[in-house]
């Protein structure tokens, strides 16, 4: 007896089934199990976190979490700098040729609310996906060595999975936060996908995105604070030319959610809306799947059809059969950069000599 396949999968049915053609007629068995593991439920938490709380951060992180994944999602993104804070209308007391006390002192508050990694608030987040059995993508501010960085944080059943620095802070944010290097641009095999991320404004570099396309990405992770209107076409943009799932988790902070010794440019009224949200979720060929979220905090979800990843990639690939390595060539230099090598006399960095 042969089997056929009939009906049609799609963001709405489950419809797939297996029809055995007979004297009697046709005898149609559903399979549904077959569609649920093409799928995947994604969120994206729009969410703002108190500045200079690292411990109330990490708590409403693990709320958030909790909840995406107790209403079925496997995937979990959290906005940029979510744990230890995006300090949105600060300016470190900073002018061209001056530092302030003032400012000193409230960078020194934002090195204490920063985390390592690994760390106790990591050990924490990876106990919660080992629990629940699913991934998430945290924005975090790390403390390494005497330097902060922005960075995105890989968890899953196994713990911490891998992390990865924001290449290119933006503006004044190289105030406060150092820049990653190409040995933090992790792509991370979740099972039926792989994960990457671009923090909010690497998605405008172009050559970064062609690093994390020709890693076969599929979901790709964009912690934000970008809330402007025209975030929602770079988040499109990138769909449609990586060919690949965009989630977009943005934060939305307003005055309140800032100490009240600190004063930001917006103004001091409590309800002052200092990052307004536009978390959104986009399919392979452009698709606004959900979102985008304005005017609050909240979780927008999604079920991603996975098969439509190779839909997608019929017409495109930018690094394969869209490419022309004739013309064009990319080199990434993925090792890691370390401002100061230290070395014994059997190890000596070439052009030294020993000390005599």
């Amino acid at each position: 007896m042969r089997a056929s396949w009939c009906g049609k999968l799609d963001r709405r049915s489950t419809e797939w089934a297996i029809v055995f053609p007979g004297d009697s007629g046709h005898r149609s068995v559903p399979v549904p199990y077959l569609c649920v593991m093409d799928r995947m439920k994604a969120a994206v938490v729009q969410a703002g976190s108190p500045l200079f709380d690292t411990g109330e951060a990490l708590a409403k992180a693990q709320r958030l979490i909790t909840e995406a994944m107790r209403e079925g999602a496997e995937l979990v993104v959290l906005p940029e700098a979510f744990i230890g804070g995006y300090p949105k209308g600060l300016d470190f007391g900073v002018t061209v040729g001056s530092r302030s006390a003032i400012g000193r002192e409230e960078f020194r508050r934002y090195w204490d609310a920063a985390i390592d990694v690994p760390g106790p608030e990591t050990e924490a987040l990876g106990a919660l996906t080992r629990e629940l059995g699913h991934h998430a993508v945290v924005g975090a501010v790390e403390r390494s060595g005497r330097t902060l960085y922005c960075v995105a944080l890989f968890f899953g059943p196994g713990g911490l999975l891998g992390k990865h620095r924001k290449l290119m802070p933006t503006g004044s944010e190289r105030l406060i936060w150092g820049l990653g290097d190409g040995s933090s641009m992790p792509v991370v095999e979740i099972g039926r996908a792989r994960l990457g991320s671009a923090i909010c404004w690497e998605n405008y570099m172009p050559l970064f995105r062609t690093a994390m396309y020709t890693k076969n990405v599929d979901i790709w992770c964009a912690p934000t604070v970008d809330d402007r209107e025209s975030w929602q076409a770079t988040m499109r943009h990138v769909a449609l030319e990586g060919r690949c799932f965009v989630l977009s988790a943005s934060q939305y902070l307003t005055r309140a959610d800032l100490p009240q010794d600190v004063h930001p440019v917006q103004g001091d009224e409590a309800g002052t809306v200092l990052i307004g949200g536009g978390s959104v979720i986009v399919s392979p060929l452009g698709e606004v799947l959900a979102g985008p979220l304005r005017d609050g905090e909240g979780i927008l979800t999604a079920e991603l059809d996975l098969a439509e990843l190779a839909r997608a990639r019929f017409d495109l690939d930018v690094t394969g059969h869209y490419a022309r390595p004739d013309i064009f060539a990319l080199h990434i230099d993925e090792r890691a950069k370390e401002g100061v090598v230290l070395s014994d006399r059997g190890d000596q960095p070439p052009g030294t000599f020993p000390a005599q």
